[in-house]
């Protein structure tokens, strides 16, 4: 094979990603570049559903638990380093396999970022006052008045995408969508994204149950050893929030618990949202034979249809 691809394995979470992914590897004889960003914090084990033991021996896997909760860490970071890896990786293999549930952190190692301009940082310092004093919901309509067009894939119960666009918003009086999609960097690889499909009660019914087993393995106490740093960007993450809530007496367990899988449905929902727009996505079925996955995948590769 001359072309260098890039499989993407994408979907809403807890869908089987990971699984997906090391099927691939495993059929391609190669490495697995992670683009979950809350999975790169070695501080956010059970909440983040880290692949287990078992799975990260079966094939190399590229930033996992690498960074610290402590340690700025960013999409743009993310990019130059997946990039770093790939170039080394395409010495020797053909074929990467990226899994993610991180839209923006798998679209940015394939297409790139777009680039806006710098902003003051006060803005940032004043948004965050702002957040500290008043909550999410004043952001949440500053930004649909200001970028109705983002408002709508935003992920509105995350402060930090929040302020990013507002930041920029203020900044320039421009809305933030429109520093979007702007001309990107050639890639010296080829990519396909790999979707797993699946009705929405299944979704529902595994993130349901993935909550249950993540409290079973020790999310509680996970969390209780973070709590003094809640207010850090990576932990204002789903199933960290609800359980801080708790602590601070705002809440029962049981009720914190049920928040957990509410929001966590609403996150895959979005998730689902983003990927839509994605018309080059190869949809696989969940639950689908492995064989038969790996031919339409294959089958896909001969077409030379990437993204």
């Amino acid at each position: 094979m001359n072309t260098k691809v890039l499989l993407a394995v994408v979907g809403p979470t807890a869908i089987g990603k990971t699984a997906l992914g090391i099927q691939l590897a495993k059929h391609f004889d190669t490495e697995i570049i992670s683009a979950d960003s809350r999975q790169f914090f070695k501080e956010m084990e059970i909440g983040t559903a880290v692949p287990s033991t078992e799975e990260l021996n079966e094939v190399p896997h590229h930033f996992i638990q690498h960074k610290s909760i402590f340690e700025p860490y960013s999409v743009g970071d993310f990019e130059k380093e997946a990039i770093l890896l790939l170039n080394d990786l395409y010495q020797k293999k053909d074929v990467a396999v990226m899994v993610g549930g991180s839209g923006l952190y798998v679209d940015a190692v394939i297409s790139g970022l777009d680039e806006f301009p710098e902003v003051d940082p006060h803005i940032r310092e004043t948004l965050n006052q702002e957040l500290e004093k008043n909550g999410l919901e004043l952001l949440q309509k500053e930004l649909k008045q200001r970028d109705p067009e983002y408002y709508k894939t935003v992920d509105l119960e995350n402060p930090h995408r929040l302020i990013r666009a507002l930041e920029v918003c203020r900044a320039t009086d421009k809305p933030y969508s429109s520093f979007l999609n702007q001309r990107k960097p050639e890639r010296p690889f080829k990519s396909l994204y790999i979707g797993i499909d699946a009705p929405r009660e299944v979704v529902y019914d595994r993130i349901n149950t993935r909550v249950d087993f993540m409290m079973e393995a020790g999310l509680f106490e996970e969390v209780k050893k973070l709590y003094s740093h809640k207010k850090l960007n990576a932990l204002q993450t789903v199933g960290y929030k609800e359980l801080f809530e708790y602590i601070d007496g705002k809440c029962s367990l049981e009720f914190a618990i049920s928040e957990i899988k509410k929001n966590t449905r609403r996150f895959a929902k979005r998730q689902l949202t983003w990927l839509r727009k994605n018309e080059s996505i190869l949809w696989v079925p969940y639950g689908g034979k492995p064989e038969k996955v790996l031919q339409m995948v294959t089958d896909r590769l001969k077409t030379n249809q990437y993204a």
